[in-house]
């Protein structure tokens, strides 16, 4: 008389594994994995956010310190600065399109808006460069004052975000142009597009308190 299921079940001690369960499993595994990549970069976001917090204060504190100029309303271009950071706000436009493109399939297209989004975070960079020269032919270096110090710093610090999520975006853009950058790896796209949003969030906040709000 043939052994029926319950019989298997009593004498290996195991109950079986139903079909497909393994490929299952997988699946749920690699869900997590992406879960832990998301949930890591907001970590460091969040860790970032205490890091521009310090340097922000920094300034506040100590921008109306200097005994001896330059100041603030001495060598800021507010709307220069506001053309640029104009640009740099953009490129989130341009981000959330490239997102968009890779989830729906769209390989043309999210080549173009990572590329859009790289130029317009090197077009806001480039600006920056032209706004430090300048301030340095007035007379505004990082040893200056303590204006100058806390300034230099913010602002550089910044910009260093911003390039290092341009390298990232040209990455991406390569990968893509390769055919190496598909559907399936949206997350990638998603998850440099949660740095990019931070860094331009963050703009926001020191264009705000830098340039906007009164000494």
């Amino acid at each position: 008389m043939a052994q029926t299921t319950t019989d298997v079940e009593r004498h290996d001690g195991h109950t079986p594994a139903p079909a497909g369960s393994g490929a299952h499993g997988a699946e749920h595994g690699s869900e997590a994995m992406l879960t832990n990549t998301k949930l890591g970069m907001w970590m460091f976001l969040s860790s970032d956010c205490l890091f521009f917090g310090a340097f922000i204060s920094a300034y506040l504190l100590y921008r109306g310190r200097s005994e001896e100029g330059p100041v603030p309303e001495d060598v800021y271009n507010i709307p220069f600065t506001s053309v640029t950071s104009f640009i740099l706000l953009m490129s989130s436009l341009t981000m959330v399109l490239a997102l968009a493109a890779i989830q729906r399939g769209d390989y043309r297209r999210l080549r173009v808006w990572l590329l859009a989004t790289a130029l317009f975070g090197a077009t806001f960079i480039g600006g920056q460069i032209f706004e430090f020269t300048e301030f340095y032919r007035e007379g505004l270096a990082l040893d200056t004052n303590l204006f100058g110090s806390t300034f230099f710093v913010l602002t550089g610090l910044h910009g260093a975000h911003v390039t290092g999520g341009i390298i990232w975006l040209l990455s991406l853009w390569g990968l893509a142009a390769q055919g190496r950058l598909t559907s399936a790896d949206s997350e990638k796209v998603e998850v440099a597009g949660l740095y990019w949003h931070f860094v331009d969030v963050v703009w926001i906040v020191i264009f705000t308190v830098v340039y906007l709000v009164p000494q």
